[in-house]
């Protein structure tokens, strides 16, 4: 994977050794009003929506909102356009849903923004200004077109969903029917899928600027690749289809 520049990231905190030791700062919706840049935890936010499972479990398999972002985000790239549009708009797709995390009920339930009051509208804007801004994202947000594109992966990567998930019922929405993206998605470990979406962040961003652990790097770079090259069976998170 390249490593790239698209941002500063000077959000980006802790190496996995610091995360194993230190109290992760987890998504906490009591710290949703200021939250700023500098207190979002990619690590620990990695670790949460890779021990989330999609529709809320309502699945034989567990399938990660980790998994699923990461999945949404090689799509929106490999969508082309303009290299330095095309990453940014991955990095957008990968951070889509991390905002909803620093809105949960008391079990941990992601809240469903839309209902909510104008308060929580602004609230959930506001966490996902400061996760953008971590990730080195210093633009106000989507352009129309943008948030367009971002919404056809999604639909098309939930079409797929639809097919390799039969079992959790997923309902079609009402509307244009979209075709499925061209890869069939397996679901992998939480562990798995931790390293796998902070091996997808480091690529889109460069390195992780405040640790310097070119071996953790190295070591995230190559549990991706091997996702993408196929790996054992248990280790396969889409195939080609």
């Amino acid at each position: 994977m390249s490593n790239r520049q698209s941002g500063t990231g000077t959000g980006v905190r802790q190496t996995g050794e610091d995360f194993l030791t230190k109290h992760p700062a987890w998504p906490d919706s009591s710290h949703q009003k200021n939250l700023t840049a500098g207190a979002v935890d990619f690590q620990a936010l990695a670790h949460v929506l890779a021990n989330t499972c999609r529709w809320g479990g309502r699945t034989r398999r567990f399938y990660s909102f980790a998994q699923h972002a990461v999945l949404a985000s090689e799509e929106t790239e490999a969508l082309g356009g303009p290299e330095k549009d095309s990453r940014r708009l991955a990095l957008c797709a990968l951070l889509l849903d991390a905002g909803a995390f620093w809105l949960c009920d008391a079990q941990g339930s992601v809240l469903e923004v839309s209902r909510q009051s104008e308060k929580a509208r602004r609230a959930r804007q506001a966490i996902d200004r400061a996760v953008r801004e971590a990730a080195g994202l210093t633009d106000t947000g989507l352009a129309p077109e943008e948030a367009e594109l971002l919404r056809f992966v999604k639909r098309m990567l939930e079409a797929a969903e639809r097919t390799d998930f039969p079992e959790a019922d997923i309902r079609l929405d009402a509307g244009m029917a979209f075709p499925p993206i061209r890869r069939r998605v397996r679901p992998i470990e939480p562990a798995k899928a931790v390293r796998l979406w902070l091996a997808r962040l480091h690529s889109l961003t460069g390195p992780f600027p405040e640790n310097g652990s070119v071996a953790e790097t190295d070591g995230q770079e190559r549990a991706a690749q091997s996702l993408n090259d196929g790996g054992s069976d248990d280790a396969v998170g889409r195939d080609a289809a």
